[in-house]
C-alpha cells in the first residue's frame, strides 16, 4: 500500500466513523417520532406507509427509515408485508385481551415485589410523579398526563428490581402504551385511572404487596376492557385507510 493510498484509506475510515453516529441518530430520531405518532393515533391503525413520502416528511433517507420501521415491526406497532407497503398494525380485540392479560400479570408481580423492595426515596419519587400526573389531569393536559402515567408504570416495574421481569415487560410496552392512550380518549376512563393509581400508591406506601398487586392488576385489566369496548363500538377502526401523506397532525 502506497503512502497516498494509506492516507486515503485513513480518511475514508474516519469519514465512515463520523457518519455512523449521525446515521444511528437519524434512525433513533425516526423511531422515536414514528412511535409517538403511532401511540397517539396520529398514524391510525391500518394506514399504509409510503417510504418515499415519509422519508421526505421526516427529512431522512430511506435507509435509517427502514431501520426504524423494522424496529417498530418488532415492537408490534407496524406490519411489514411482502411486496406491499408496510402498515400500522391494527388494534385487534383478541390481541388487546392477550396483551393486557400478560401486562396485568407482569405489573401485578412487579407491584408485589416493589412493595417490599422500594426504598423510601423511591416511594417519595413515586408520590411526586402521582402529584404531577394529577395536576395534568386537573388541567386537562392529556399528553402530559400520559407521559407521567407511563413513567409511573415503568418505575414500579423497575422498583421490583428483577431484570427478567423488566426486560419481558419492556418487550410489550409499545403495544400496551398505544392501547392505554387509546383508552384515555374516554374521559370517564381517565378519571377512573387517577383514582386507581391513588389506590396503587396507597398500597405501596403501606408495604402491602398483596393489595398493591391486586390494585395494579385490576387497573391494567380495566384499561384493556375499556379499549375493547371502544374498539367494538368502532368496528371500522382497523380497516385500512389511504396511504399516509401527513405526519404533522
Amino acid at each position: 500500500m502506497t503512502p497516498r493510498t494509506a492516507v486515503t484509506r485513513v480518511k475514508e475510515v474516519r469519514a465512515a466513523a463520523r457518519k455512523l453516529p449521525e446515521r444511528v441518530a437519524l434512525h433513533e430520531q425516526a423511531l422515536a417520532r414514528l412511535r409517538t405518532l403511532i401511540v397517539r393515533g396520529d398514524l391510525a391503525p391500518g394506514v399504509a406507509i409510503l417510504e418515499t413520502k415519509l422519508s421526505e416528511e421526516l427529512g431522512i433517507s430511506r435507509t435509517p427509515l427502514r431501520e426504524a420501521l423494522k424496529l417498530l415491526a418488532a415492537e408490534g406497532l407496524l406490519e411489514l408485508r411482502s411486496n406491499r407497503s408496510a402498515q400500522i398494525a391494527p388494534l385487534r380485540p383478541v390481541e388487546i385481551d392477550e396483551i393486557f392479560e400478560v401486562i396485568s400479570a407482569l405489573e401485578g408481580i412487579a407491584a408485589e415485589l416493589a412493595a417490599s423492595r422500594m426504598t423510601s426515596a423511591e416511594l417519595r419519587r413515586l408520590t411526586q410523579l402521582q402529584d404531577r400526573m394529577e395536576t395534568h389531569h386537573e388541567d386537562g393536559r392529556l399528553d402530559d398526563y400520559f407521559k407521567i402515567n407511563q413513567e409511573i408504570h415503568s418505575f414500579i416495574v423497575a422498583c421490583a428490581k428483577n431484570a427478567v421481569l423488566k426486560s419481558t415487560h419492556d418487550g410489550l410496552l409499545a403495544r400496551a402504551e398505544r392501547a392505554r392512550y387509546f383508552a384515555l380518549s374516554s374521559r370517564s376512563r381517565w378519571d377512573d385511572s387517577v383514582m386507581e393509581h391513588r389506590e396503587i400508591l396507597k398500597a405501596l406506601k403501606k408495604r402491602d404487596g398483596a393489595a398493591a398487586a391486586r390494585a395494579l392488576t385490576q387497573h391494567v385489566l380495566h384499561t384493556g376492557r375499556t379499549v375493547n369496548k371502544e374498539l367494538r363500538s368502532r368496528r371500522n377502526i382497523h380497516q385500512p385507510t389511504s396511504p399516509v401523506t401527513d405526519t404533522n397532525r
